[in-house]
């Protein structure tokens, strides 16, 4: 066969080698606009400290890890070979090795440490860039902090576990072990997200604190990780109370807690991670804050995972984007490279416009957590419900648009393309689905006035630097004067409070074209219902070059 035939020519090159957070315009500059604001004697620090994730999440090394865990998923194991159970997962080493880089540069530590919910939140959206499946024990790993502290003896036990940089494998004892991870537990068959239809049963043992449980979980993440906080509902809580529980996988004395794992999930995506369902049969758990008080406990653990579902999905985005843009440089058609031709240059525009939105937003909430005065929790309160909802909703369709960008190349595995839309819809699921997340915002906007006002006060920054943001506020403010019908309008007006949150963010803070470009799209309604459909009139080059990864 004549070697002529095996040249080739106009293939991208390999996207490797680069530095996934100095190459991110958006994420770069919000970082340092919120350190600047709140901690700049920190900037050399998180810059250095970001810089070296970022050259390891752009690495060989990192995506060959990536694709091996998602190769070879986990395999469960009930039994040993005399037939006692072991309920153990077997993962991959790349799996070990990704979790090993997450939590050594400490995504799973920033309630302690200054600025530390925007540096995680920035290195999250990072590594995750490499591989989204080990996130799952890495954000719950981080999460469950704020509802430990429901019970002071609790967290100053477990914390300094939590928040460390040091992560060690393996089921013992978490006293003999420097770092551990935790998973929660909280739905069942009967009622799913409805976590009061549970029927997990709690019983009481002559020690204050300690029960025992009874019960079947439908969904446990990352099954392998050293303990669980678990609903379950105790004779005393009342009907409709529930009580939040701590159950670690191996007791003080080395023995295994009972932690019956039934299967593995087999999933859409996410396939890296094992979510499995697990039967408890007299197994010990200790009581985390009050009794009948378990959604209250836990709700901290629900909010911060939320908000690392919009970094996930952010980071889903800034990934696909990339790929895109980095194909359309090197691959030509018709005469011109692709990101020369007006009609991709619309949908790299598009998609660098959504990506941006997506990780400003990201990046506001986590600086509120820092914050954490009486205001910016109020904001919290509704922010992060109607950022979850939307964000994560957008991923997919972009996600999809960006693979359809490399065409052919992008449809086969090898491109990653793949394992990434397949990994889209989860962050959107996860935590509690988007009429969740809808019904949550109202239930927020019905009984705490000050979460609207400090909502309305964020986007009001911006009011008089553009009119179509000026309209869009107002005619939000119309809409939840409007109570008629609310909760069947509900995605609607969730809608609405994103995308007014999202273009008062870009009108502050992002170059102007930005700005008018989501105005114009978003806001003015000048947009169709498919990416690639922005006004031509837009500075859409400055838009792509802006999301360049040439830094």
């Amino acid at each position: 066969m004549a070697a002529t035939t095996h040249t080739v020519t106009n293939q991208a090159p390999p996207l490797v080698g680069y530095d996934v957070y100095g190459t991110d315009r958006a994420l770069r500059e919000g970082v340092e606009r919120h350190l600047s604001a709140a901690a700049p004697e920190l900037l050399g620090e998180v810059r250095q400290e970001l810089h070296e994730l970022g050259r390891a999440a752009g690495s060989a090394q990192a995506l060959r890890w990536g694709a091996m865990a998602n190769e070879n998923p986990p395999r469960l194991h009930t039994h040993d070979r005399y037939g006692n159970r072991v309920d153990e997962v077997e993962f991959h080493p790349a799996w070990h090795r990704l979790l090993g880089h997450a939590v050594g540069a400490g995504l799973t530590d920033a309630w302690g440490r200054p600025a530390g919910h925007l540096r995680r939140a920035a290195g999250f959206l990072v590594w995750s860039q490499a591989e989204a499946g080990h996130g799952c024990p890495v954000s719950m790993t981080h999460a469950a902090v704020p509802a430990l502290r429901a019970d002071p003896e609790l967290a100053a036990e477990w914390e300094p576990r939590l928040t460390s940089h040091v992560y060690e494998q393996g089921l013992r004892p978490a006293a003999r072990k420097a770092g551990v991870l935790f998973g929660m537990a909280m739905t069942e068959k009967q009622g799913g997200s409805d976590v009061r239809a549970n029927t997990t049963a709690a019983k009481p043992l002559d020690a204050a604190g300690e029960y025992l449980l009874t019960g079947h979980k439908w969904f446990c993440s990352a099954p392998m990780s050293d303990g669980f906080l678990v609903l379950a509902r105790t004779a005393s809580s009342g009907e409709g109370g529930l009580t939040c529980f701590l159950v670690p996988r191996v007791l003080p004395d080395g023995t295994r807690n009972v932690f019956a794992i039934q299967r593995l999930k087999d999933k859409l995506g996410n396939r890296s991670n094992a979510s499995a369902e697990v039967e408890f049969d007299g197994t010990w758990a200790r009581r985390v804050g009050e009794e009948g008080r378990g959604v209250r406990t836990i709700i901290g653990m629900v909010a911060a995972t939320r908000l690392d579902c919009v970094l996930g999905a952010a980071a889903q985005m800034r990934q696909a984007l990339t790929q895109a843009v980095h194909h359309a440089e090197h691959r030509s058609a018709f005469g011109a490279r692709l990101i020369e031709q007006p009609l991709m240059r619309n949908v790299l525009a598009d998609l660098a416009l959504e990506s941006e939105a997506a990780t400003t937003l990201g990046l506001r909430l986590a600086a509120a957590y820092d914050a954490g005065t009486e205001q910016e929790r109020a904001f919290l309160r509704i922010a992060v419900p109607a950022a979850k909802y939307w964000v994560t909703k957008r991923c997919t369709p972009m996600v999809a648009e960006a693979l359809e960008c490399l065409g052919g190349n992008g449809y086969v595995e090898e491109s990653g393309l793949p394992r990434l839309l397949r990994e889209s819809p989860l962050n959107s699921i996860w935590e509690g689905s988007g009429n969740v997340q809808a019904l949550d915002v109202l239930r927020a906007l019905q009984r705490e006035p000050m979460a609207l006002n400090a909502f309305l006060q964020e986007v009001g920054q911006a009011r008089g630097a553009d009119h179509r943001l000026d309209s869009a506020i107002k005619g939000l403010l119309t809409e939840l004067a409007d109570l008629e019908g609310i909760e069947a309008r509900a995605r609607r007006v969730v809608e609405r409070m994103a995308l007014v949150l999202q273009g008062s963010l870009l009108v502050r803070w992002a170059p102007p074209e930005v700005a008018d470009a989501f105005c114009a799209s978003r806001l003015g309604g000048d947009w169709g219902a498919a990416f690639g459909t922005l006004p031509h009139t837009l500075h859409l080059g400055a838009l792509v070059e802006r999301a360049r990864i040439a830094g």
